[in-house]
Formats: structure tokens, sequence, C-alpha cells
């Protein structure tokens, strides 16, 4: 039997696919529960292929993937560290043991930006090895102001490194359909968000509060003791909802962060929130293929539904658990 599984996570991708979901963790099955992936071994050294991009070279990439793991790691209620070993002329496709960064021209995958694949030991949950490929059939750009026609490369490895780290991807964010029924992004607010921003901009260069709270749940660090979480079920009919998108939203700092309930019983837990009082607002999964992130059906069948009070996340504690009934459609 194999202790280690190699899987290929999300991918970022340009607006011409559909959206998915809200921060979820990558993790594996064992004995009925699921084991968060994590690196449980620190610093997550990484290597760069000397393969240059679209017009890009090896080193301008290696400082792309510098500033954005220098971001990741500056998150203070999380302990996340990275270190770059040097340059390699192997490819970032997986399979040799050790963490690559790289170009790869994928004209096949004609709206994915990039793509991170692991190794995962599914005994303790811990990332053996991951990879990542930036499809050099985009013209990427790593200019400090962006340039026009050109996707930041910067914002791109800082959610694929999200991947690496063990993230999901996050529904906080919103679309419109153009006329070709495509996806626009109006809004992003997180980092994770599935679907990349418009060529030139540079926004998701900085992670919001929904990557926060994501990476501090998968490597709390002390700071992370100060925060709160909300805990509850979503039911319809007497019944726990599985799939539901439940999101937290503080009116006094306009900080929203997302989870699912992931459970037959329609359970969900929103964790490492700023303590605080918060709105919770429960959507169905209806505009979004679910496919990738559910391996069973979910349900979708019911209104966007609000909790019929404030619920508050204490400092160092969790909410009382509340139930939030939905309707069916």
């Amino acid at each position: 039997m194999k202790r280690c599984i190699t899987i290929i996570w999300v991918v970022l991708l340009t607006a011409g696919s559909t959206s998915p979901q809200a921060y979820l963790k990558l993790g594996a099955l064992l004995n009925g529960r699921v084991i968060d992936a994590t690196w449980q071994r620190q610093p997550i050294a990484y290597f760069i292929s000397d393969r240059p991009g679209n017009g890009l070279t090896p080193a301008q990439l290696r400082g792309a993937v510098g500033r954005a793991a220098a971001t990741w790691s500056g998150v203070e209620s999380a302990n996340v560290r990275f270190s770059f070993q040097g340059m390699t002329s192997a490819e970032a496709d997986g399979g040799d043991g050790r963490t690559v960064l790289g170009f790869i021209d994928r004209p096949e995958l004609d709206r994915v930006l990039g793509a991170t694949s692991f190794t995962i030991d599914v005994v303790t949950g811990e990332i053996a090895e991951a990879d990542i490929f930036f499809n050099s059939r985009f013209a990427f750009s790593v200019a400090p102001n962006g340039e026009p026609e050109r996707v930041d490369l910067e914002a791109v490895v800082l959610h694929e490194l999200g991947h690496l780290l063990g993230l999901g991807h996050s529904a906080i964010g919103e679309t419109e359909r153009t006329g070709s029924g495509n996806r626009r992004v109006i809004g992003s607010g997180a980092v994770m968000f599935p679907i990349a921003l418009t060529p030139g901009a540079i926004a998701d260069r900085i992670l919001q509060a929904d990557d926060v709270a994501g990476i501090s749940d998968l490597y709390p660090s002390a700071a992370a003791e100060h925060t709160g979480g909300i805990v509850g079920r979503i039911t319809k009919n007497g019944r726990g909802v599985m799939g539901a998108h439940v999101v937290a939203f503080n009116p006094e700092s306009g900080i929203m962060v997302g989870n699912f309930t992931l459970t037959t019983a329609g359970d969900f837990v929103i964790a490492q929130l700023p303590p605080g009082a918060y709105i919770l607002r429960v959507e169905p999964l209806d505009d979004a293929d679910p496919d990738s992130f559910f391996p069973g059906a979910i349900d979708t069948d019911f209104r966007v539904t609000y909790a019929p009070r404030m619920v508050a996340a204490p400092r160092g504690g969790s909410s009382s658990p509340i139930e939030i009934r939905v309707e069916p459609k």
C-alpha cells in the first residue's frame, strides 16, 4: 500500500472559467476523518527552474517568488517560512523529490495561468513535495506597477503559493457574465479567488482577510491565540446542508471570511477571525462547478439566508453554536 499519493491541485484561471468556492484546505482522508495537508518541516525548501518564460527570465521568476513568499511569511498570525535552494534544470512537473517552480509551455490549457501538484503522506498529512508551473503560453509581467495586456506574475505566484501551503480556493469575490458567456471579475475579496483579475492589475499582490484566516488556520502562530471563531450548522427541513457557503462579515471593519459546510450534518467552522460581531450569510454554490472541490453531491437547492442575529467571535475562543435554517428555492 502506498503511503504517499500525488495530487494535481486546482489552478488559477483566466476570466474564461466559472467561479468556485470559499477557503478550503487540502487534506487526506484517514479512518473517516480529514487530516489537513501541511508542511511539517520548515523552512520550505524550493528551487527555481532555469527555463525562461514568455519574455521573462528565470531570475525574474525568482524575484517574483521571493516577494510572494515574503508576503505569506509576513502574516503575523501564521508560522510560514521559505528557503530558496538555487536554480535547477529540472522541470516543475513533480516526481523528483524536490519542490520546483518554473515556466512550462502548456498551449492546450488555454485558460490556466498556473497549477500546483503535491506528493502527500496520507498517514500524517505531511506534504513531501510540491511543484508549481506557470503557463508560458501567457504574457506575464514583473513591472512594479503592472503592464497593460500582461498578467501580473507576482499575483499568480502568490495564489499558487497559497495552494502549495495547503489552501484551496475562496469564493469571496464577484463575477459577471460577458456577452461571450465567460466570466469577468468585478471584485476579488481574496488572493485565493480562483479567477484572475484583468491583465495589468496588481491588486492581488496583497493578502486579504480570507487568505489570512486560512493560512493562520493551517499554520497558527502565537498571535493566532488572540483571534476568535464562529461555529454552527446549516439545516433545511431539519436536515444538514452539505456544501453551503457561509460568509462572516464584520460591518465595523469590513472584514469578510468564508468557509463551507463540509459534512452531511451541515456543520461549519470559520476560524481565525479578528474578535468582534459578525453578520452571517449562507448561499448555495449554484453558479459554480464544485466537482473539483467536493467528492460527492452537494445541496444547492436553497435560498440565500442571513442568520437571525449577529454572532460574536470571542478573543481566544469560539462562539456558541448557531443554527441557520434555509428554505428550498
